[in-house]
């Protein structure tokens, strides 16, 4: 059993180190190392030697100031970046809706189409579920939060059985949340 396991620990690399000294590379022959290139050469195969001319640089920098039009102005660098212009069109950010919710009270699973309808319109729906059996209400609520996510939008907690299921753009006020806490979240 012992020879078994030992096996099994040289087949993983697990064993001693002694065990692999047959395949460590030799270094018996080294490669010889290059020769030093002499320092001066032996013939004079190259021609005399003359400067070169300065290089002109006729590159326009980056941001050179434009003729006539004073300190500080600069012209922006051409074909720097691609082809593409910058527009200078700003586009407003889509303000959020205030809606007033639509209140439900779902007795069966049924009524979850209208939910969704209403949902759907971009209305926001407090759904009050303290009325309906503990399975139905259960189901609800998967539902709701399936429509949620499949259509970008919230679903929070109000209170005990009672939430808010909010489209996707649309913001509830906390004018109305008061009102609607103030009525016991009925319609």
């Amino acid at each position: 059993m012992a020879a078994m396991f030992r096996k099994a620990m040289l087949y993983l690399g697990l064993g001693p180190d002694s065990e692999y000294d047959d395949y460590a590379p030799s270094y018996d022959d080294p490669t010889p190392a290059p020769s030093p290139v002499p320092a001066e050469p032996e013939s004079s195969a190259v021609g005399p030697v003359r400067p070169m001319a300065p290089i002109r640089n006729e590159a326009t920098p980056i941001g050179s100031t434009v003729e006539g039009g004073g300190i500080g102005a600069v012209t922006p660098a051409s074909g720097f970046g691609g082809a593409r212009s910058r527009s200078t069109v700003v586009r407003p950010m889509p303000v959020a809706s205030t809606a007033r919710p639509r209140v439900l009270a779902p007795h069966s699973f049924n009524q979850a189409q209208e939910l969704a309808d209403t949902f759907k319109g971009n209305q926001p729906v407090v759904m009050n579920l303290r009325e309906a059996d503990r399975d139905v209400a259960r189901r609800l609520i998967d539902f709701s939060s399936g429509l949620c996510y499949g259509l970008g939008g919230r679903i929070e907690r109000l209170d005990s059985q009672v939430f808010l299921v909010t489209p996707p753009s649309v913001e509830v006020s906390d004018d109305e949340r008061e009102r609607l806490r103030d009525r016991g979240y009925e319609s």
